[in-house]
């Protein structure tokens, strides 16, 4: 992050937005827009946010399995025949 071209009031945005994107689009940093020097809003290339969304959803799958994976060898997992024979029993399903 280049903290003198990557973090803008929101005003020199609203005047420069253009200019802004193009900036956002050519080097894949976010921008921080600031009101009364607070940080109030992030911006960033489109393309650059679903490379943030698929690497949250690759790490909420591998803490998913990290989780599984601890219960199984704290022996807190139960064969899946079990399971579904409890639910099958419970819902009246045939088997």
């Amino acid at each position: 992050m280049d903290i003198t071209k990557d973090i803008q009031p929101m005003t020199t945005f609203r005047n420069h937005s253009a200019e802004f994107m193009q900036h956002i689009k050519e080097t894949k940093r976010p921008m921080i827009l600031t009101v009364n020097g607070r940080a109030a809003a992030v911006i960033q290339d489109a393309e650059a946010y679903q490379h943030l969304l698929d690497l949250a959803a690759q790490a909420s799958a591998e803490e998913g399995i990290r989780q599984g994976l601890a219960e199984l060898s704290n022996g807190q997992a139960r064969p899946a025949r079990d399971i579904f024979s409890e639910l099958r029993e419970e819902y009246g399903i045939p088997g």
